[in-house]
């Protein structure tokens, strides 16, 4: 039985995590949207995201490599055009889309809006066979519906428009998410590792956006100052700061959310995921100035049920279910996290997670 100050050293651990979680997964919604007040090019920003995520991965991949002594999964052409493909195209239109509607809503519209994306989630995972029908199911669909139906009712800051592109994002990260479940639990890709999984994906994500960049941006922002006509070269160089801040806050996020999942479970990245969207209304209502009434406050409390009893019930059949594909166990040593102990606590970590048999869940959040 594990001692008081095991248990608080792991309580300890699990909060810094959801705190480092918490700063990237605000710190990027608050810094797009400021971002976003002067530099009015959303895909370009996204893709300048996604060059760096794909360099900081490539670069943490070959850090892993010369810890281990393992060489990295590097996958063949057929297979990354076919199977990788998919994901790489809804992720990038989920992320562009995102962005791009910061234009025009404020971030209590995002924040809420993005949350429907469980309903597509859960929906796609009906259609690909990862969730199993429920009854349940019905009443969560309800009340996340009818919550945000509730919060954008007679809402004094509703634009149609940016409104539009966050339930169409949605929409694309229910397929998102649902490709990479299917994508990571694929034992023969060998893309169980989220690292690796960046890696892969964030070339294709970069092409797929990139026309769509051209043909909405490409022009406006090859006769703007703001980077291609400048006169000085103190704009340049703050414009390429400001965007590589948001791209390594990008990067940030997702390594975040791996080690958040890979050292406590997937259900608390869900619950964290639940009380981060309270902490980003508040402060978009205390620092942004967004203006919500009762009834927009009461939609978002009862879509935040629906979203619970989501989590709350995959939680409750998981633990009734046994072991399956579709998990990874928490002792696999693509879990473990090389970079971040030192030698000495090697046998530290192997004899706490020989006492824990608990698999973990690939997190849909």
């Amino acid at each position: 039985m594990a001692c008081p100050v095991q248990f608080l050293c792991r309580g300890l651990r699990t909060v810094g995590l959801v705190l480092l979680y918490y700063v990237f997964s605000i710190g990027i919604t608050f810094y797009n949207k400021w971002l976003m007040k002067d530099f009015h090019y959303p895909l370009f920003m996204t893709l300048v995201h996604l060059a760096i995520n794909f360099c900081l991965s490539a670069l943490t991949r070959r850090a892993m490599q010369g810890w281990t002594g393992k060489p990295r999964i590097i996958l063949s052409w057929t297979d990354y055009l076919r199977k990788v493909a998919p994901t790489a195209l809804a992720t990038a239109l989920d992320i562009g889309l995102s962005n791009w509607s910061f234009l025009f809503i404020t971030i209590s519209l995002y924040t809420m809006t993005k949350s429907s994306a469980v309903l597509f989630i859960l929906f796609f995972s009906l259609v690909f066979k990862l969730e199993e029908p429920n009854p349940f199911l019905i009443l969560v669909v309800l009340l996340i519906s009818s919550g945000l139906f509730m919060f954008t009712f007679e809402s004094t800051q509703f634009n149609l428009e940016g409104f539009t592109m966050v339930l169409l994002a949605s929409f694309l990260g229910g397929i998102r998410w649902t490709l990479t479940q299917v994508l990571m639990q694929k034992a023969e890709l060998g893309l169980q590792n989220p690292i690796d999984t960046m890696y892969h994906l964030q070339p294709l994500m970069f092409l797929g956006l990139f026309p769509l960049f051209l043909y909405n941006e490409g022009l406006s922002l090859s006769t703007s100052e703001k980077l291609f006509r400048v006169t000085e070269l103190s704009p340049l160089l703050y414009s390429v700061f400001t965007l590589s801040i948001g791209g390594s806050l990008a990067f940030g996020l997702g390594f975040s959310e791996f080690l958040l999942v890979s050292r406590t479970s997937s259900l608390t990245l869900s619950i964290s995921g639940i009380f981060k969207e309270v902490c980003t209304l508040l402060l978009a209502a205390a620092l942004m100035g967004d203006k919500m009434g009762m009834l927009n406050w009461l939609g978002f409390a009862i879509c935040l049920c629906g979203i619970s009893l989501h989590v709350g019930l995959k939680t409750y059949y998981s633990k009734n279910k046994g072991p399956s594909l579709r998990k990874l166990n928490s002792k696999s040593p693509e879990l473990e996290l090389p970079l971040l102990r030192k030698e000495d606590e090697r046998d530290d970590w192997a004899a706490e997670y020989n006492d824990e048999d608990e698999e973990l869940e690939i997190s849909l959040h």
